[in-house]
């Protein structure tokens, strides 16, 4: 089969690598689309590899159709349509994966659609309402409005009852993320997200989790204005590395400040996950309530153009690389 591999210049390279083992748990699936992650554009510059006994080259999130199973696996079966969660390898033409790391594609979605699911859908679940007890009527801020994992996260949090605010960098990202359904963005070009937080709180509606892809000082800076015992957690630091962190709010409200990452987590975590989204998440795909941001579909021998959409910020939503017609 074909697989994409960095070269020595750190350029994609759509090249024939061994096709991949089918034991006894695993199932075969011919992939037809994978969606990108910011994870990818790390794991090209080669410092986020893919863990041990995953195929190196990237892809975590893919949709196919399941063309064989091992013997001992008794929930799919030839001909499926799933999508699956990956540790690596779903920048190819197929991928064995774990039993418990598919799951059906919701009625309704195209290939496409469904590969943008897993990842971000894990995530967003995993961090908004795991780790951060995120409940009914309670509010979340999921900065970054602009990104992929956001245009999940947000939908996903109104959909089971909460507010949300989120932040842009400018003004005219606004209208285009607007059909997410924050109730409030700031245009942190106008305004400091500490601000709107503060007033937020002494409005009687304090941020009871944030879901924080960004960190750097607005975290710090943000931070004595969550509810009593909420949870603010780090998922990354594109914004930066430090943060001046006032103790004593921390101390006086009962404050969680976590880091959290999908990728360390155990097979057996990661299936209880999956389950979860489609026993709670799933349905209200279907019955239209949460509809997939897609922001562009290229083909697979374009996976560096799609990288570079990714690098420069550019879309509102996510991208994903076409590998086959169904």
């Amino acid at each position: 089969m074909k697989a994409m591999l960095v070269d020595e210049n750190k350029n994609l390279v759509w090249q024939d690598v061994e096709d991949p083992v089918l034991e006894n748990d695993r199932v075969m699936v011919k992939i037809c689309a994978a969606a990108l992650n910011r994870a990818d554009l790390l794991q090209r510059q080669g410092t986020y590899p893919s863990p041990p006994g995953e195929p190196q080259w990237m892809g975590l999130e893919i949709a196919g159709v399941v063309t064989e199973t091992g013997k001992d696996v008794t929930k799919w079966k030839k001909g499926d349509r799933v999508c699956a969660l990956l540790g690596g390898g779903g920048y190819a033409e197929y991928v064995s994966v774990r039993e418990n790391m598919l799951m059906p594609i919701p009625k309704g979605l195209s290939m496409e659609e469904a590969a943008a699911l897993p990842e971000a859908y894990a995530t967003s679940y995993l961090n908004l309402y795991i780790e951060g007890h995120l409940e009914k009527g309670k509010t979340a801020f999921i900065p970054a409005g602009a990104s992929g994992l956001a245009s999940v996260a947000i939908p996903m949090a109104k959909s089971l009852g909460s507010k949300v605010i989120t932040s842009v960098r400018s003004t005219d990202i606004i209208e285009k993320i607007s059909n997410l359904g924050a109730d409030i963005i700031i245009d942190t070009s106008k305004e400091n997200v500490e601000d709107v937080l503060k007033r937020e709180e002494e409005a009687g509606n304090p941020i009871w989790v944030s879901m924080d892809c960004l960190s750097g000082e607005t975290l710090g800076k943000s931070l004595p204005y969550m509810a009593r015992g909420g949870y603010w957690i780090v998922i990354s630091t594109l914004a930066g590395t430090e943060t001046n962190v006032l103790l004593r709010p921390l101390l006086t409200k009962g404050l969680h400040l976590v880091g959290s990452m999908l990728r360390n987590r155990t097979g057996e975590f990661k299936a209880y996950i999956l389950s979860e989204l489609v026993k709670n998440v799933w349905p209200k795909i279907e019955n239209g309530e949460i509809k997939p941001s897609i922001y562009k579909v290229l083909p697979m021998e374009k996976a560096m153009e799609a990288h570079g959409i990714l690098e420069r910020c550019e879309n509102i939503g996510k991208v994903v690389l076409k590998v086959c017609d169904e």
